[in-house]
């Protein structure tokens, strides 16, 4: 099988641009910045290692290297995004934000799956949770649970002998 055939399910840019369109629908009509949106995109599929409710992605030992991947995924995704109008971009004096767009909430209303169901019910969770808090008290809380994880990978190296 050569590598264009290869099927990418939870990490291809159309599934990262979904849960962006989702997280922003909910936000509206805040706009959040990259980093933002990476960082709820990762909080969005392992709600349960935050309190929340069940993850919709498996909790995997290695999930927190997950995180370091996610930049160029996200940035992908919403680019497929923004050709449907499902994303604005909105450039400020604070910088680059992102914001869903006029199309976002008939697009996800005509999703009916089970997941993007769930999905749907977990990006809610994210922005009424997270999506008020300012940058740096974002970063603590999260820090809090990424040294968890940490913790964790470190713990999941030592018993495979690494």
């Amino acid at each position: 099988m050569d590598s264009s055939s290869i099927i990418t399910t939870f990490n291809s840019p159309l599934e990262a641009g979904v849960r962006a369109v989702n997280i922003l629908v909910q936000a509206y009509p805040n706009s959040y910045d990259l980093q933002r949106l990476v960082v709820f995109d990762h909080l969005i599929v392992h709600t349960k290692d935050i309190g929340g409710p069940e993850s919709l992605h498996p909790q995997l030992p290695l999930r927190t290297t997950e995180i370091l991947v996610r930049r160029k995924l996200i940035e992908n995704g919403l680019l497929l995004m923004m050709s449907r109008n499902l994303v604005e971009r909105v450039v400020s004096n604070v910088g680059i934000t992102y914001k869903a767009g006029e199309m976002a909430q008939t697009f996800l209303n005509s999703l009916v799956a089970p997941y993007l169901k769930a999905l749907k019910e977990r990006a809610l969770w994210v922005v009424e949770t997270f999506g008020n808090l300012d940058d740096e008290t974002l970063r603590q809380t999260t820090r809090r649970f990424f040294d968890q994880w940490i913790e964790e990978f470190q713990s999941s190296q030592k018993s495979m002998g690494a």
